[in-house]
């Protein structure tokens, strides 16, 4: 009698808890569980059946479909950890504020990011794209071309980004990015921001924002971009990609030159 009396003393703050973090295990469900299962017993990953999906249901050379083709998939299939709809008009209206000549993205996944930001572009500039998976990248290769982009517009580098970005003036032709996204994994932030201050590679008054900053987080990315003197620093809230409930943000710097 003694140990259910317990349990039925603790029982209303197990259902408190899980009524608060429904959107947490909903998240884990949607994101990592179920793509697992679906991954072994398909033999195909959630990324190339997103490709096949979206190969039957967007329109070829428009990359407004595209998106809205990957959104649909996300949001009624499989969750993909791309930046989204909404955190995604912001990368937009960045851009076409800025105008930047050359783009960084620090994670191609899937090439979501890349075909948004590829069709903000102003005539005659450049992204260049890396993503250290070479699974992720086959498949973004393919939706950046299924998109229209072609390999002056938009070039995809396959690697590690601690390994790329020191060769990215080099081999790749980069002198300065004048707008970096950072869409990549997060405990990498600092360390790439910090190489590409160390390489010169970023041009002054060039933008930097980095996705999911506050879900999952990149604390030390932020506390370095607000302390160091380099950059101004504030951060967008927002929502996480195709899971409205869950609070997240976008951090947006501007890097002000070396001290």
């Amino acid at each position: 009698m003694v140990p259910l009396a317990v349990a039925l003393a603790f029982l209303p703050l197990l259902l408190t808890l899980l009524l608060r973090c429904r959107h947490y295990l909903l998240l884990l469900l949607r994101a990592v569980l179920l793509p697992w299962l679906r991954d072994r017993l398909g033999g195909a990953s959630r990324e190339q059946r997103a490709f096949r999906y979206l190969l039957a249901h967007a329109v070829p050379g428009d990359p407004r479909h595209i998106l809205s083709t990957f959104d649909q998939w996300s949001y009624r299939r499989e969750h993909l950890s791309c930046v989204g709809p909404d955190k995604g008009k912001l990368v937009e209206r960045l851009l076409r504020e800025r105008a930047p000549r050359a783009v960084l993205e620090l994670g191609t996944y899937c090439g979501y990011g890349a075909v948004l930001m590829a069709a903000a572009l102003p005539p005659g500039a450049r992204l260049y794209t890396v993503e250290p998976d070479p699974r992720h990248a086959a498949v973004a290769e393919k939706v950046i071309r299924l998109a229209g982009f072609d390999e002056q517009k938009v070039e995809l580098i396959v690697g590690p980004s601690a390994e790329v970005i020191p060769r990215l003036r080099e081999r790749h032709g980069l002198p300065k990015a004048d707008f970096v996204f950072m869409d990549h994994g997060k405990r990498c932030y600092l360390r790439d921001l910090q190489l590409l201050e160390e390489h010169g590679l970023l041009a002054e008054g060039a933008t930097v924002l980095a996705d999911n900053v506050v879900f999952p987080g990149a604390p030390r990315f932020l506390r370095y971009a607000k302390s160091c003197g380099r950059y101004r620093c504030r951060v967008h809230r927002a929502s996480l990609e195709y899971c409205r409930a869950i609070p997240d943000g976008v951090a947006e710097l501007c890097y002000t030159g070396a001290r």
